[in-house]
């Protein structure tokens, strides 16, 4: 990987389960009309920003909601929506048993989940699901091909791990950050700025 790479990690537009707190994980839940509208003012951002992404890769997560923003995205950018790639790499974390629950319901239905998940947050793995340990060992290597400006359409666990991969920020942190819907985050080597 060159050295810096810029990445502009646009997080998916909101899902109706985003806004029931609902764990999604790699389930393909669609985006809600707010979820579109967040995706087409992260495309006018884009567009009206004062960058050069002329040479730049698009690429998405193969899941619909990522899709579909990627294609609001570009259209808002002038360019032809499905002019992009994907990389099952940069799907969402996998919940396991805790996708299609409420967030509020976890302590009832996982007591000894969530207790875990504090105690190791990095390293818990949820049953039948994957870690944010795991996640780092599927982004890295795809980071690390990286060879230009890149434009991604993905996920809130995927926008955090890039953070504390590119920023050397504590593993044990990255769940604290924040995963706007409605913000780019351009991001670096040298450091990160919201758009």
């Amino acid at each position: 990987m060159p050295d810096p790479v810029v990445i502009y990690c646009i997080r998916h537009g909101q899902t109706d389960w985003n806004a029931e707190q609902r764990y999604q994980g790699q389930a393909d839940i669609p985006l809600n009309d707010l979820g579109r509208r967040q995706a087409a003012r992260n495309g006018l951002a884009l567009r009206e920003a004062d960058v050069d992404l002329s040479e730049a890769h698009f690429v998405a997560s193969p899941l619909g909601r990522t899709m579909e923003t990627m294609r609001i995205v570009r259209r808002e950018m002038g360019l032809k929506p499905d002019d992009f790639s994907t990389d099952p790499r940069i799907r969402e974390v996998h919940y396991g048993h805790w996708e299609g629950q409420l967030l509020t319901d976890l302590p009832k239905i996982d007591p000894e989940g969530m207790k875990n998940r504090v105690a190791d947050p990095f390293n818990w793995c949820p049953k039948d699901g994957e870690s944010y340990a795991d996640l780092m060992e599927r982004i890295i290597p795809w980071v690390e091909e990286l060879d230009r400006t890149t434009v991604v359409a993905t996920h809130g666990g995927i926008s955090r791990a890039l953070r504390g991969y590119l920023l050397g920020i504590d593993m044990n942190n990255i769940l604290e950050l924040e995963v706007p819907q409605d913000q780019i985050l351009r991001i670096s080597t040298e450091g990160m700025a919201w758009l």
